[in-house]
């Protein structure tokens, strides 16, 4: 059996990272200007990897599918990001700071990897403050905290509910200086539609030009895969409707391997669906848990006022409201990690308990935080989250309690990567969502930003240097090479292929159709009789997707349904590997549950015995079953426990 190498250094926890750094290979900056990189994505990741990389002396090709690098979709993101500061003087360390995370994420993680995200998280800070990131701060100056999901200290840094913008404002701009010094040469509106390999190594990448239609052949050194999650196989999710897991897709199919696919998470508070046309969900930031409370009826009776109009939430007496998170996990109450709150808020629903006309939703109420700090204390911290809820639902969460359920919203799982963010591909690199490596089995809340800014400004930077050291006189490649010529003719084909089906159905009606199945089979809760259905579900709508779609217009051209319909090719099938996954994985743990595994309390049971380690998938051809590889995960520095955030 093929051996998974994760390239762990050597030594106690703390120090490993400091060791690597000391004996890895460097380039020297005369010769960085003779390497190329192609990075592909500009969320906060890719900018940051980009402009690093620039910085140092590389020549750096980066792609974006938006008009504008500032328009990728991580400039959504709201509540914060996770630093050690411990500015509250609460106890906070890297140490805690590690071990929630590693806990948080079900003991599914690697510990050096997580150890060295919580390592590098102050730097983080000091980097985007020094680029003017407006951090919110407290009286005296130092910069505020608030708590997040799965820790019991104030740790996550935050500029309103706008964290993601103004952090990805920061990385635009170091990439706009190295772009304005020819240092970085941007293709907006490209996408990347597969990786090129010679020799076994990433040589280069093929991306269609999505203004005129162009295939086109860019080579380099290196490959760095930026380019998010996958969670869109879902359809409705709260990821811009753009972001897709194609590039990654392409690199499993190169020979890439894919990790731990069935862990994705599902958000607690997002606004519920409110019709059968909507193309995209909405995130209220995890940060409204601080003082909103999430609650619903205790009386049955209430419920259904509720849900038939009758009654408001205002309505309910405080004596009849279950506070059910407060009640179930008194240590960290509204606070707990975001597959706990999920679920939960599922158990509520499906006993009756929801509080809309759908039954899928429950209220988080600010009336007890406006009556304790005043209305106006609270419009300063979330004033531009609940003006987004009121025009979304015309209500006014001041007044009446907002009404959330949960959305998919991030993947865990991704591109196997080892210690040094290297994929399984020689060259190729994988970093921030892309990548699996950080988060197990579930991630914390404010700690995607944290892992983005982490690989792209203070990990990759280092560890790619380790590949390229012997690659200076590795002379540039020409893309007139055969192996670009046969991947673009493979997309080409592929590209023809759809076009040609003319079938009646719209790209959108079979990825709804997957939604449902996703939703339905592989969403907060799984079985095994459910995913074995859901992988012949899947195979069906394949089949229906190649014989009957329908793209209309010319692919020489501007088309955006065939952008979507290539990306629906994938998501169809990431769907399927996930399926498998979630079967494979006969334990419950973080946002993976499986029905048949769980305890009394209705809580994850994991099987630590069975079941600690990172499924590492290997694409064997179209229509045939994917093979897994084990990465044993090998806790030396915590003991593994059933999570509790109940005392």
């Amino acid at each position: 059996m093929t051996q998974i190498d994760s390239k762990i250094p050597q030594g106690p926890l703390a120090e490993k990272w400091k060791n690597y750094k000391d004996h890895q290979k460097l380039v020297n900056p005369a010769n960085k200007r003779r390497l190329d990189v192609i990075v592909v994505g500009t969320g906060l990741a890719g900018a940051s990897a980009a402009a690093s990389l620039a910085e140092m002396g590389f020549n750096v090709l980066n792609f974006c599918i938006q008009d504008s690098p500032r328009r990728a979709h991580s400039i959504a993101a709201q509540g914060g990001i996770n630093a050690a500061k411990n500015y509250q003087n609460d106890g906070d360390s890297v140490y805690r700071l590690f071990y929630d995370t590693i806990k948080g994420g079900d003991y599914r993680a690697r510990e050096a990897n997580v150890y060295r995200l919580a390592e590098v998280s102050n730097s983080i800070i000091d980097q985007c403050v020094a680029q003017g990131v407006p951090f919110a701060r407290e009286y005296g100056g130092l910069l505020d905290n608030r708590s997040f999901g799965g820790a019991q200290v104030s740790r996550t840094f935050y500029a309103r509910g706008q964290t993601g913008q103004q952090l990805l404002l920061g990385a635009y701009s170091a990439l706009s200086r190295m772009i304005g010094l020819n240092k970085v040469k941007m293709y907006t509106r490209h996408e990347m539609l597969d990786v090129v390999k010679i020799d076994g190594r990433a040589r280069g990448i093929i991306a269609r030009n999505l203004i005129t239609g162009k295939i086109e052949r860019f080579s380099a050194h290196a490959v760095v895969v930026a380019t998010g999650g996958y969670v869109n196989t879902f359809f409705l999710s709260t990821n811009a409707m753009a972001s897709n897991g194609s590039a990654a897709w392409q690199c499993y199919k190169k020979g890439a391997y894919f990790a731990n696919p069935c862990m994705v998470q599902i958000h607690p508070t997002c606004v519920p669906v409110h019709g059968d046309y909507q193309s995209k969900l909405t995130l209220m930031s995890e940060s409204l848990r601080n003082d909103g409370r999430i609650w619903v009826p205790k009386k049955l009776e209430d419920a259904k006022a509720l849900q038939a109009g009758t009654k408001k939430g205002k309505d309910i007496p405080e004596e009849d409201r279950d506070y059910y998170l407060e009640r179930r996990y008194p240590a960290f109450g509204n606070l707990v990690p975001r597959d706990v709150a999920s679920r939960a808020a599922k158990e509520r629903c499906d006993a009756g308990f929801g509080v809309n006309n759908t039954g899928l939703a429950v209220f988080l109420d600010f009336s007890d935080a406006i009556n304790r700090l005043g209305k106006d204390v609270v419009k300063a911290k979330y004033g531009n989250l609940f003006d987004m809820y009121e025009e979304i639902t015309n209500d006014d969460p001041y007044e009446t309690p907002m009404m959330i359920y949960p959305a998919l919203h991030y993947s865990m799982g991704g591109l196997w990567v080892d210690y040094e963010l290297q994929t399984s591909i020689p060259g190729l690199f994988a970093i921030g969502e892309a990548n699996f490596s950080d988060h197990g089995a579930n991630r914390l809340g404010a700690s995607a930003l944290m892992q983005g800014l982490a690989d792209g400004y203070f990990v990759l930077p280092y560890t790619i240097q380790n590949y390229l050291s012997d690659q200076i006189q590795v002379p540039r490649f020409s893309t007139d090479l055969p192996e670009f010529a046969a991947s673009e003719k493979a997309i080409k084909d592929r590209i023809q292929k759809l076009m040609s089906i003319k079938g009646k159905e719209s790209v959108d009606s079979i990825h709804k159709k997957l939604g449902h199945i996703m939703w339905e089979y592989i969403g907060m809760a799984r079985d095994a009789e459910g995913l074995k259905e859901a992988i012949q579900k899947l195979k069906d709508l394949k089949k229906e997707f190649w014989t009957n779609v329908h793209i209309p217009g010319r692919a020489e051209d501007l088309n955006v349904e065939l952008e979507k319909a290539l990306r629906l090719a994938d998501f169809i099938e990431i769907g399927t590997l996930m399926a498998h996954d979630a079967l494979d994985r006969a334990e419950s743990c973080g946002g993976h549950f499986r029905t048949e595994h769980q305890t009394e309390e209705g809580e994850a049971l994991r099987h630590d015995d069975k079941f600690m380690y990172v499924s590492c998938w290997e694409y064997q051809g179209e229509d045939k079953d994917p093979v897994m590889l084990k990465e044993d995960l090998n806790y030396e520095f915590v003991v593994p426990q059933t999570r509790n955030y109940k005392k």
